[in-house]
């Protein structure tokens, strides 16, 4: 019976420890994306001459980060 408690009681404390572990992981991987990683896209892109793809990327970004604003 103990044992049924325990295992109970770990897979509680080692579930949740999983589930912020993914949390983490998932705001992690967006910060990178957005601070480091596009940034480095966009200006490879100009980089390249290929300008005209990346302004338009550029601007859809700008229109979405001022549209999906969070309420503060």
């Amino acid at each position: 019976m103990i044992e049924i408690v325990f295992t109970t009681l770990m897979i509680a404390v080692f579930g949740r420890l999983l589930v912020y572990a993914f949390r983490f992981a998932w705001g992690f991987s967006k910060a990178l994306v957005t601070l480091l990683l596009m940034p480095l896209f966009l200006v490879g892109m100009v980089v390249a001459g290929l300008i005209q793809f990346a302004l338009p990327i550029l601007i859809l970004i700008a229109v979405m980060s001022w549209i999906l604003e969070p309420a503060a």
